[in-house]
């Protein structure tokens, strides 16, 4: 009996079929399904293409078809943020469509491996039935391991019309990039451009250099802002930011009293940088009234209520938490949000009110702190001074502005820091004091000097004031058992102690072994070589030997301020850390309903270990842009002399410190002509085979500079040392070749 013959397949029924075979469904499944053969192969074949074409199939990988518009049933995606219910939102990893892409969900009690903003992951899909807005949830099947970027920041350089090559910015990349005709989206010659490298090997072998595509250009690499932007594109630091981000910031309300504590008839004060346009911080003082506490004082440290505008969840969360941090440069700062946030309504403005989260702390006559108490309020900043304005008021120079705020609030706060100093004296912390250099720039946009920056007490009772409100925190939070995003500072490891002592050795100076570590003993080695030749040398291997400050929900301690408890409290308007901390305290102290979320509470080691990350990328970012303006600014004095230190020996040569600009550059050993130069690791230096000469870390050196690279910040100089003159030998210093017995 023959069988029936199968109807041809309609439209409907092929998106039927795709969509119940997610991830199979190709031409040939589709034949097989609907036993089509002969002649209606051909008809189906212009059937797939008629339905491409109006928009209704789309090819997902190889020969598999989807419907278009949905996402195939296994894929590779990024998050990308934190919904209102603690949820991870996501998108697809390749998303090239003009559109916005589906909205993708994991659950935040079913992920896999700790997965944390920017992280990419292979997950299955699942349509949401229960969002009325469709979308996916997606289940993890495996993270993935972060690649490395294809995208590379570079000069454009063409001296004809069809031939185009990029040269990174980046020193350490020493490829070229072959960019074709068709691929040059608008570059001009000099430009600073964003490429992408393209799949393939190079084109030629007379041409050495990977086939790329230009993405963006940012205009000539002379324009002076383009070298911080080199530097921030490098670390994929974001510029903009999404329009609903700018919406939500410009949206939000103005400040009322409303339930709030009212502190605007209390002077508080903001001191800051003379350049500074965000405030985060108001201080004020005065001796305890309290009987009970003679001698003793009561500070009250008021910080910007950042959390009031950022809800957990909100797209001013995600895109803060996504940043991490505020990043700053010389001729410009990169804010962790909207400028309508971070200069408007969240910044202490002089005799403006602003939400605030503040804490009262009282101290007894020794600075030992009794007690604390945070309070959500309403203040009225009384003055805006900066760092120089606040000292010399101190110090008898008054200007306009400090004058009617001497004997009120000046005055009483210096006097309460000097309490505080004898707190600080007796727990003592780690102090090391390392040279600073302040980059100005002119009009133009290019450096009009180079000067050390000058510690004054006004910056030290700042930064003690915050200190006090930052243990206060990281105190309350535990107090209360609520989670904290501690920052700590882990004690030196032992390897490197061990190091230090070696090195110590060589220098005649004693190390004991088995002490316990705590500060002071550091402290006690630095005031004996105070004013000693080996004082720079030392101060820096003191610092190389200390661990890196971190962010941790686990309390370990602050070793370098000798602290047991200590977290980041006092500048939310540039930390992401802040706003959690200050989220954490409106939970626990019942403050609000903004407070601590179940997503923030659930996934402080995934956000610690991510905004650590981001903080070691604006640290970068920050460093290079400043090689590069000094680069820029040293590039005109080729072939003049400087004097610096040895900041770092290696066998390949020294790097060098200069003492007039704070510029750092490389000495290579190839250049230390007439003898050989044989590396000691232990001891930081290099010893000349013949001559005996040693340079060792923190020698000074008198050098000249031969190249200065604005592009890459590299500085090369020569050394000069009459002795290398005086030595019978080898002209360079490599080791010629062992000849081969035959």
């Amino acid at each position: 009996m023959a069988k029936s013959k199968v109807p041809f397949p309609d439209e409907e029924q092929i998106l039927e079929f795709i969509r119940e075979n997610p991830g199979r469904a190709s031409k040939r499944e589709i034949s097989r399904a609907f036993h089509i053969r002969g002649d209606e192969k051909i008809q189906l074949k212009k059937l797939l293409r008629k339905m491409k074409l109006d928009g209704k199939l789309a090819t997902a990988s190889r020969s598999r078809l989807q419907v278009a518009d949905e996402l195939p049933p296994v894929l590779v995606i990024e998050v990308d943020g934190v919904d209102s219910h603690g949820d991870l939102t996501a998108r697809p990893q390749n998303w090239d469509s003009d559109d916005h892409p589906p909205k993708i969900l994991i659950y935040a009690h079913d992920r896999r491996n700790r997965l944390g903003i920017g992280d990419h992951a292979l997950v299955r899909l699942t349509p949401n039935k229960d969002d009325s807005e469709s979308g996916y949830i997606a289940k993890v099947i495996r993270k993935l391991e972060k690649k490395k970027s294809t995208q590379i920041m570079g000069i454009f350089r063409s001296d004809d019309d069809h031939i185009a090559f990029v040269n990174p910015t980046d020193k350490k990349d020493r490829n070229k990039y072959l960019i074709a005709k068709n691929d040059w989206n608008g570059a001009l010659d000099g430009s600073l451009v964003l490429i992408q490298i393209k799949p393939g090997r190079q084109r030629s072998r007379q041409i050495k250099a990977k086939p790329a595509k230009v993405i963006k250009s940012f205009g000539s690499i002379n324009d002076a802002k383009s070298i911080s932007l080199i530097a921030i594109m490098s670390q994929g630091i974001a510029i903009e930011f999404p329009e609903e981000v700018l919406n939500e910031a410009q949206t939000a309300d103005q400040p009322t009293l409303g339930n709030r504590v009212d502190l605007r008839d209390i002077p508080l004060i903001t001191v800051d940088p003379s350049d500074a346009r965000d405030h985060d911080d108001a201080i004020w003082a005065e001796m305890d009234p309290d009987p009970d506490n003679q001698g003793g004082c009561h500070i009250i440290v008021a910080i910007a209520d950042v959390a009031h505008y950022v809800k957990p969840g909100s797209a001013l969360d995600k895109e803060a938490l996504k940043r991490g941090n505020s990043t700053y440069f010389p001729d410009r700062v990169v804010p962790m949000l909207p400028e309508s946030l971070s200069n408007g309504l969240c910044s202490l403005h002089e005799n403006e009110d602003r939400y605030t989260m503040a804490v009262h702390i009282w101290f007894d006559k020794k600075g030992k702190k009794i007690r604390h108490k945070f309070i959500r309020a309403l203040m009225r900043s009384h003055g805006s001074l900066s760092y120089e304005e606040f000292q010399y008021a101190r110090d008898g120079i008054v200007s306009d502005r400090a004058e009617p705020l001497l004997e009120t609030v000046i005055n009483p706060l210096y006097d309460a820091y000097n309490i505080l100093k004898k707190g600080r004296e007796f727990r003592e912390p780690l102090d090391l004091h390392m040279p600073e250099k302040k980059i100005t720039l002119n009009d133009d946009g290019h450096i009009a000097s180079i000067k050390e920056r000058v510690s004054l007490d006004a910056h030290k009772l700042v930064e003690e004031f915050m200190i006090q409100a930052n243990v206060a925190a990281a105190e309350e939070l535990e107090r209360k058992q609520t989670p904290c995003m501690y920052r700590i500072h882990e004690q030196p490891s032992m390897e490197k102690v061990e190091g230090l002592r070696t090195f110590l050795d060589s220098l005649g100076y004693s190390f004991s072994k088995g002490q316990v570590l705590k500060p002071k003993i550091f402290n006690s080695l630095l005031k004996k070589v105070k004013e000693s030749p080996q004082e720079d040398v030392i101060s820096t291997i003191v610092l190389r030997t200390q661990m890196q400050a971190e962010y941790n929900p686990e309390n370990h301690g602050h070793f370098g301020l000798s602290l047991t408890r200590y977290a980041h409290f006092t500048s939310p308007i540039r930390r992401y850390a802040d706003v959690l901390v200050h989220r954490g305290l409106i939970k626990a102290l019942k403050l609000g309903k903004d407070g601590l979320s179940p997503f923030d509470a659930g996934n402080m080691v995934e956000t610690a270990e991510h905004i650590s990350q981001t903080e070691r990328n604006s640290m970068i970012a920050e460093r290079q842009s400043t090689e590069r303006y000094i680069a820029h600014y040293m590039s005109e004095r080729i072939d003049e002399e400087f004097d610096g230190k040895i900041n770092g020996v290696h066998r390949a040569g020294l790097f060098i410190t200069l003492n007039e600009t704070g510029g750092e550059g490389f000495i290579p050993a190839s250049s230390l002509y007439s003898d050989y130069f044989h590396y000691d690791k232990e001891h930081h230096l290099l010893e000349g085979e013949n001559s005996k000469i040693i340079y060792q870390l923190g020698d000074s050196v008198h050098v000249r500079l031969k190249e200065a690279n604005p592009v890459s910040g590299g500085l090369i100089f020569e050394l000069i040392d009459e002795r290398l003159h005086k030595i019978k030998g080898r002209k360079s210093n490599r080791r010629p070749r062992k000849r081969k017995r035959k």
